[in-house]
């Protein structure tokens, strides 16, 4: 079980031995700040919370000490500083943001020598740099339409932001005090390749109508493939509207939907499907589940959106189609992309253990930075 912290004490952390300060110091002490609304563990549907997960548990590996400031519930490597329950709904998101956020805010400025970065992996907590007593890095996740652009048109010496894809980064090239790229990663040890593919597909993810599993729905069916869905309806109301409207009708019908999965769950359907399907509609920065079916040897079709192509090795290990209508043409050719190469192409680029040696880098090039202008 994590250590807890509680938001007016130490508690938590006293096992850990101090590493002295100074910029020759190896071990660094790091709060990673996950998305407001939901507890997080293996299961987590969302990508950004996935991924900090793989992350944190990489860094804990090399010997850092690590915190997490997520909600009550959650499940991770270092010491968890719960900020509260869970969102029951949309209507709360702000109250329940702010609450994340405050709690944040007072355990850090009770106890500034705690950590020396703050690592926010929640899109919104680097809004208050200027009250943090340590340096933010801020990784986007998100397409830059789906920040309000007062965010991200401010500027703090206290944050940094890095992007997750050069096509996100594209966008981004004008933002204040962006540090560069660091593509995201798997811990692919946690996957095994299956060989043999078995006739269906698989569209997993959040159900929602950017993601649009309603395409996969339409693809699979014109392919004459069962098609799996295995996902999470957040507790969004629209979310929930879609999932009724677009995705129930076709259930039973051909479609099965695995709602929640677990890790083993998820692995044994990413290793032997035919295909992934990737439908969205948005401007997608990564795609942790293409990694993921990637490391098991399973090709992934995708719309040509985002950062899908740096991805996916268009005839390698997968393939890139103009629009959803081009899917089925491309599950007829699935047969000919080899496991081997899948598989090799996530060891050689979207390893955990890359991802961790990037930002210790970047953790290291923002402190000295810090230091710079401290300095100065």
């Amino acid at each position: 079980m994590p250590q807890r912290l509680q938001p007016d004490s130490l508690r938590g952390f006293e096992q850990h031995q101090r590493s002295p300060r100074g910029p020759l110091r190896r071990r660094l002490s790091i709060l990673y700040v996950s998305y407001p609304l939901l507890a997080i563990s293996d299961e987590s549907a969302g990508g950004a919370e996935q991924m900090l997960l793989t992350l944190e548990r990489e860094m804990v590996r090399a010997g850092h000490r690590t915190a997490v400031a997520a909600c009550d519930g959650s499940q991770v490597n270092g010491a968890l500083l719960a900020t509260g329950e869970p969102a029951r709904g949309a209507d709360e998101f702000e109250q329940r943001e702010r609450e994340h956020c405050a709690r944040i805010l007072h355990y850090l400025n009770k106890h500034p020598d705690e950590f020396d970065l703050v690592h926010d992996e929640s899109g919104s907590f680097f809004r208050h740099a200027d009250e943090c007593p340590v340096p933010i890095l801020a990784t986007l996740h998100l397409p830059r339409s789906f920040y309000r652009a007062e965010w991200l048109s401010r500027s703090s010496q206290n944050e940094t932001f890095n992007c997750v894809s050069q096509t996100q980064a594209r966008s981004l090239s004008d933002l204040p005090n962006l540090i560069g790229v660091v593509q995201n990663g798997i811990d692919a040890q946690r996957f095994s390749v299956g060989e043999r593919k078995r006739d269906y597909l698989l569209w997993m993810g959040r159900i929602c109508e950017e993601k649009a599993p309603h395409l996969a729905i339409a693809a699979a069916k014109e392919a004459g493939l069962h098609l799996f869905l295995a996902g999470q309806v957040y507790p969004f109301q629209y979310h929930q509207q879609y999932f009724e409207r677009a995705i129930c009708p076709s259930l039973g019908r051909g479609v099965s939907f695995v709602d929640s999965p677990l890790f083993e769950q998820k692995a044994n359907l990413l290793r032997y499907a035919r295909a992934l399907l990737l439908t969205s509609t948005a401007e997608e920065t990564s795609s942790l589940v293409a990694m993921e079916a990637m490391a098991c040897g399973t090709p992934v079709i995708a719309v040509r959106r985002g950062a899908f192509p740096e991805i996916v090795a268009h005839g390698e290990t997968g393939f890139i189609v103009d629009d959803s209508h081009a899917i089925p043409s491309a599950v007829a050719k699935a047969w000919t992309i080899r496991p081997s190469e899948c598989r090799r192409r996530v060891e050689e680029m979207f390893s955990a253990q890359r991802m961790a040696r990037d930002y210790d880098a970047v953790y290291r090039r923002v402190l000295a930075a810090q230091r710079l202008q401290s300095a100065a």
